[in-house]
Formats: C-alpha cells, structure tokens, sequence
C-alpha cells in the first residue's frame, strides 16, 4: 500500500498532475482555452462598452435632434411642393412668382449658408468619427497588455513563432516560369 501511495503522490500529489501537464504539452487544455476565449471576448465587451457609455446632456440631445431636421425638412418639403403643384396650381404659381422675385444676390447667398451648413455638420461628424478611432487606437496597447497578462496567467501552450518570408517553402510554378519565359523574349 505504501509504493501506491508513494506512486501516486509523485503523480498527482501537491497540487501536480503530471499526466495532466505532460498531456497539456501535445494537446490544450479545453477549460483554458475557453477561460481565455471568454476573457477575450469579455475584453472586446468592455470596450464596445466604454466606446458607447458616454453621456449626453438633455440640451446637448435637444440640439443634436435639431441639428437633425433640416434634411429630412428639406426634401418632405420639396415632395410637398410637387404635391401643391397638383392639388393648387393657381396657389403653386403665385408662390413661384415670388420665388422669381428673389434677386439672384440672395440666391447665391442661401446656397453659400445652405452648403456651408450640410459641409460644416459632415466636417463635424467626420473628426469626431475619427477622434473615436484615434481614442480606440489609444486603448489598444492598455488591452493588449491586459489580454496578454490574462493569457500569461492561465495555462498556455507555447505558440511557434510566425513564419517569415524565407522559411517559406517556394515550389516551382511551371506555368510562372512559361509566362515569364514568353516575356523575356519580347
């Protein structure tokens, strides 16, 4: 009973499991491999989640709502004057005489505020888009290393090193090799 004893302390005793360890060597650990999966994903969480936890004001809501009509007032309202035209033609008319009225100093200077708005809002939203992405960018090395330090923490298999371009294996291309051929000789 004391050799068994012995045995199976070398083995499994104080806290070891050399079958287990020898084992992990050839194959991975499943529960590892889904501790880290899990930890991964719950890092990409995190971020997604602190990239969208920002907090607005209610007037900063207010202001962005109504930063968002124009457009859609826009073109409801030309579809409304397509409309009026065929419902009220004598009212449409009187309205486009006045239209015609309007001298063409004014009309230069309502496209000028109208472009320079929509340009001025896509210009906005474009630099905080990429404000976001830079701040994103920022994060990447903090998670990187936390992955890093959470994977060194569980139980890894070592990884082999990525191959380069000259541990590749080239195999000659017989059709590579009659293309470039026919070209030398042009």
């Amino acid at each position: 009973m004391g050799l068994i004893d012995t045995l199976f302390g070398a083995l499994f005793g104080r806290g070891r499991n050399v079958v287990r360890e020898t084992a992990e060597v050839f194959r991975e650990n499943a529960e590892a491999g889904a501790r880290r999966d899990h930890d991964l994903q719950s890092a990409a969480l995190e971020q997604f989640a602190a990239e969208f936890a920002a907090r607005r004001s209610w007037f900063d809501a207010l202001i962005d709502g109504l930063n968002r009509l124009p457009r859609p007032l826009l073109a409801l309202g030309t579809i409304g004057l397509m409309a009026a035209a065929m419902v009220d033609p004598d009212w449409f008319s009187a309205r486009m005489v006045g239209l015609s009225l309007v001298p063409e100093a004014l009309w230069w200077l309502m496209g000028a505020i109208v472009s320079f708005y929509f340009g001025a809002r896509h210009q906005a939203k474009g630099q905080q888009f990429q404000r976001d992405i830079a701040a994103t960018m920022a994060r990447a090395p903090q998670v990187i290393e936390g992955l890093a330090t959470r994977a060194a923490a569980a139980d890894t298999v070592p990884q082999p090193a990525p191959a380069t371009v000259a541990d590749t294996d080239t195999e000659a291309n017989a059709a590579l090799d009659e293309w470039r051929r026919l070209g030398q000789g042009r």
